[in-house]
C-alpha cells in the first residue's frame, strides 16, 4: 500500500468546489491506486517473509540517496541519481531539501530511539523528488520516499520535500512497515497515519530543541497553497482545525465510521480522518509528561510501536500497548498519564 501524505478524499472536495483542476485530481488519485497494491504486496512480505533477502537490505552504515523523476510517474521510480551520501550539495534545493530532512529523521532515530534506517539494519534511505507535473504529494511507496513539486494551489511550490513534518512522516511509514505493519484500513491503518504524524512532531521538535509546550504540533505547518485555507495539513493538539477541510475528530464520540471499499471518499475507512484521535492521545500525554516530548512519550509511542502493536491492532490495543510501554520503560506514574490521556479522548 502506498501511504499519502494529503487523502483523496480532499482533493475530491476540492476538485469539486471548483478549486483545483479535476484533471490534477484524477491523476493523483489513479498514481494513488496504482500503487498501493505494491505496497500492500511489499509490507506482507517484510511481515511474513525471510528479510534476510539481499534486495531487502541495505549497508550497515548510514547511506541516503535523492533522485530526480524529472516529471515523470512511477514507471520512472526512482529517477537519475543526483546526490548520495557523502556527496557535497547539489545545485538543485529540492534534492538538498529531501537530503537533509532524511538526515535529520534519520539521525533522530538512531540517536533518540536507536533504530538505524526504517528496517533497523541501515537500510539506504532514497528519496525522489520532481514526481509528476505540479504533483500535490508525498509518499511511501513501500521502498523509498516521493515527492510531488506542489501545483501552488495544495500545497506551495517546492515545499513537500522542504517541510521536514513532511519528509519525517514518510518515513516512518517505513518503519512502520518493518515493525507493527499496522494494515492501512480502518482503525489500524489511522493508527499507521498517526504513528507517521507522531514521529514527524518529533523529528522536527528534536530538530528545533522545542519542549513539548513550546512545540507547535502542526504537521505542514505553512505548506498550503491558495485553494487549501488554514495553518497546517493537520494539527496533533487541535484535530480538526488545521484548514477549511479539515473534519479529524479529537474524541471517540465523534468517531466518523467509513467502509474500506476502494473509494476514495472513504480514506480506506477513515485512516486519515480518524487518526485524529490517537494523535490528540499522544499530545495530551506528552504535554501533561513536559520536557521534551521525545524523551518519554516518543520512546513509549515506539516501543509500543516496535514490540507490541500488530497488523489489525486497534486504538484499544494501542492504548493498552502504550500504557505497558510506559510501565515497562518509566514506571507507574507515567503509565497513569499515558492511561489518562487515552480516557481523556474515549479511548479505553
Amino acid at each position: 500500500m502506498t501511504c499519502y501524505i494529503l487523502p483523496a478524499h480532499l482533493l475530491i472536495e476540492l476538485a469539486e468546489a471548483g478549486d483545483v483542476d479535476l484533471r490534477d485530481t484524477i491523476a493523483t488519485l489513479l498514481a494513488s491506486a496504482t500503487l498501493r497494491a505494491q505496497r500492500e504486496t511489499l509490507t506482507e512480505a517484510v511481515q511474513f517473509l525471510d528479510l534476510n533477502a539481499a534486495q531487502l537490505r541495505g549497508p550497515a552504515a548510514e547511506a541516503k540517496a535523492v533522485h530526480d523523476v524529472q516529471g515523470g510517474d512511477e514507471r520512472g521510480l526512482p529517477g537519475v541519481l543526483r546526490r548520495k551520501e557523502g556527496d557535497g550539495a547539489a545545485a538543485d534545493p529540492t534534492v538538498n531539501d529531501a537530503f537533509d530532512n532524511a538526515d535529520r529523521t534519520h539521525d533522530f532515530y538512531r540517536d533518540v530511539l536507536g533504530r538505524h534506517s526504517v528496517d533497523g539494519n541501515g537500510l539506504q534511505l532514497v528519496s525522489s523528488v520532481h514526481f509528476g507535473r505540479d504533483f500535490d504529494n508525498a509518499f511511501w511507496d513501500g521502498t523509498q520516499m516521493v515527492y510531488g513539486d506542489g501545483s501552488g494551489k495544495v500545497f506551495q511550490p517546492g515545499a513537500l520535500a522542504r517541510d521536514l513534518t513532511v519528509v519525517a512522516h514518510e518515513i516512518t511509514h517505513g518503519v512502520v512497515q518493518y515493525t507493527a505493519g499496522l494494515r492501512y484500513r480502518k482503525q489500524s491503518g489511522a493508527l499507521n497515519e498517526s504513528m507517521a504524524d507522531v514521529f514527524g512532531s518529533l523529528v522536527k521538535q528534536h530538530a528545533l530543541g522545542q519542549s513539548a509546550d513550546q512545540a507547535d504540533w502542526l504537521v505542514g505547518a505553512g505548506i498550503l497553497g491558495t485553494q487549501l485555507q488554514g495553518v497546517a495539513l493537520r494539527s496533533l493538539k487541535d484535530p480538526g482545525r488545521a484548514h477549511q477541510l479539515d473534519r479529524q475528530p479529537a474524541h471517540m464520540r465523534s468517531y466518523v465510521d467509513l467502509p474500506d471499499d476502494g473509494n476514495p471518499r472513504n480514506d480506506h475507512g477513515g485512516v486519515h480522518i480518524n487518526s485524529g484521535i490517537p494523535n490528540k492521545a499522544f499530545h495530551l500525554a506528552a504535554t501533561r509528561l513536559g520536557g521534551n516530548a521525545w524523551d518519554r512519550a516518543g520512546k513509549v509511542w515506539y516501543d509500543a510501536l516496535a514490540t507490541k502493536l500488530r497488523v489489525n491492532s486497534t486504538f484499544t490495543d494501542a492504548a493498552a500497548a502504550t500504557v505497558a510501554s510506559a510501565q515497562a520503560l518509566f514506571g507507574g506514574e507515567v503509565a497513569s498519564t499515558v492511561r489518562s490521556a487515552w480516557t481523556d479522548v474515549g479511548v479505553s
